[in-house]
């Protein structure tokens, strides 16, 4: 879960896709490509030195040469290729903002055909591909005068040797033939080497996602150690808990202590990153504990196995989450109740009379997302979702920030009401929707500042409590 709350989808997706097409499709290619120029530049560099024995001692400066040329030509040539708007490259974004400022001067305003390609121009692509044209010109110049280099060197070197040596004339002749290819072979070898290299970030982005850390799903306890009817009280013992979303990030919530008893309401608010909602995450474990321990039912949940942890507790979202299938799968996707139950905690959710008026009943079809029921029918359906699981622990993250106060007063109803006997948290996202609860969590930076009944924050002089719901009026 980590993994895809950190990766955003479009690099997942890119991975599956363009990299893997590189690989299956243009590695090959280019590997061929790259062996044939390597090899055939070899070859006529061997025929030259053959014919010409003394044509070995130049070498070694073209070849160093050669090599701090495309060494130059392939750190350019990756990042044009790599880039994917002209804001990751220096050159490219002082290019584009030169040419839009052309555009502005008045002596260019009655040309509308050279202003329309200044525009054009201003495209990041058509800029790095302006650029990546440019580039591989550069090394075809470049690569020329070293072939040129080579001929001048390996003709020389024939003349002298066959007025030394009495060199056959088809051999000076096969020599210089071989010294013309050169500079070809080497262009070739240069650019597929350029390519290659590009390429071989796509191995290495997914191979990236074979080191992938997963988490720990098994944990310590075995299936037969954990209760069934766990948690079937609902206490919760919170001892000096700090969480962070990631080992080389510092922690979101510093030395947490509470104890809620069961059948407690609990509302829990602050600021926008104060750790409201890390809080919650830290039940499902989704969030690093590295310190600390949060024990329900007398049961430290970090060595509880992944599955049974999350299957044992209830939450629901700021976002309510239906998927496509039937409202019975919706409310029950493992099949264990019978209808009798789901009716009922439609009934109490105040969505009986809906899905009473629809074709086929709890057999009723629910499109993608949950798209033909409204945004406050989809919570009500989460919360009788949650009722049906018949969880001694609910969490409730930000549940009323998307729907109407009509649709909030029904899910208070319904969580004082049908939840009384079980421990409810509440992350609140407007004070008023946690004045009856039980006890409140006031937090900051990741730390809890007050807990106390509402009523007794509110009669305290400077409460932070008193002032969130003041401010709420």
């Amino acid at each position: 879960m980590r993994f895809f709350e950190t990766t955003p989808l479009g690099s997942i997706l890119n991975r599956f896709s363009a990299d893997f097409n590189t690989i299956d499709q243009h590695i090959p290619t280019t590997l061929e490509c790259l062996s044939r120029s390597t090899l055939l530049c070899i070859s006529a560099l061997a025929v030259i030195s053959y014919v010409t024995p003394i044509f070995i001692i130049s070498l070694v400066p073209l070849v160093i040469t050669c090599y701090f040329i495309q060494k130059y030509f392939r750190v350019a040539s990756r990042d044009l290729q790599q880039v994917e708007d002209s804001t990751q490259l220096p050159l490219l974004a002082h290019f584009s903002e030169t040419v839009e400022g052309l555009t502005t001067i008045r002596a260019f305003r009655y040309e509308a055909r050279f202003q329309q390609k200044l525009l054009e121009l201003t495209d990041s692509n058509n800029i790095a591909s302006l650029f990546l044209t440019a580039a591989n010109r550069w090394l075809e110049v470049r690569m020329e005068y070293i072939g040129a280099c080579v001929v001048l060197v390996a003709a020389v070197a024939s003349i002298t040797y066959r007025l030394q040596n009495n060199l056959a004339t088809g051999l000076v002749g096969l020599g210089l033939i071989y010294a013309l290819m050169v500079s070809n072979y080497l262009n070739w070898m240069v650019r597929n080497l350029s390519d290659m290299e590009i390429q071989l970030g796509a191995v290495k982005r997914i191979n990236s996602l074979l080191k992938t850390e997963p988490e720990n799903y098994k944990g310590l306890l075995s299936p037969s150690q954990i209760p069934q009817d766990w948690p079937n009280s609902g206490e919760i013992q919170i001892q000096n808990l700090s969480v962070r979303y990631d080992s080389s990030l510092k922690p979101v919530l510093k030395h947490v202590n509470a104890h809620i008893t069961p059948g407690q309401k609990i509302g829990i608010c602050g600021r926008t990153g104060s750790g409201k909602s890390s809080f919650s995450l830290a039940f499902f474990r989704m969030v690093d504990m590295f310190q600390g321990r949060i024990i329900i039912d007398g049961i430290d949940i970090a060595k509880l196995p992944l599955q049974t942890l999350r299957s044992r507790l209830s939450i629901i979202l700021q976002d309510p989450i239906l998927f496509s299938g039937t409202i019975r799968f919706n409310l029950d996707p493992e099949n264990k109740c019978s209808d009798c139950v789901l009716w009922e905690a439609l009934e109490i959710a105040q969505l009986k009379h809906v899905v009473k008026a629809l074709p086929g009943g709890l057999d009723a079809l629910v499109t993608e997302g949950g798209e033909n029921f409204s945004v406050g029918q989809r919570q009500l359906f989460c919360l009788a979702r949650a009722f049906v699981r018949k969880s001694s622990v609910l969490i409730m993250d930000e549940a009323t920030a998307s729907i109407d106060m009509a649709t909030e007063n029904i899910l208070q109803k319904v969580v004082m009401t049908a939840f009384h006997e079980r421990t409810v948290v509440i992350i609140a996202h407007r004070v008023h929707t946690i004045l009856n609860a039980d006890m409140v969590i006031v937090m900051k930076r990741g730390a809890i500042m007050e807990y106390d009944k509402p009523e007794a924050l509110l009669e305290q002089e400077g409460s932070m409590f008193a002032s969130y719901v003041q401010a709420d009026k």
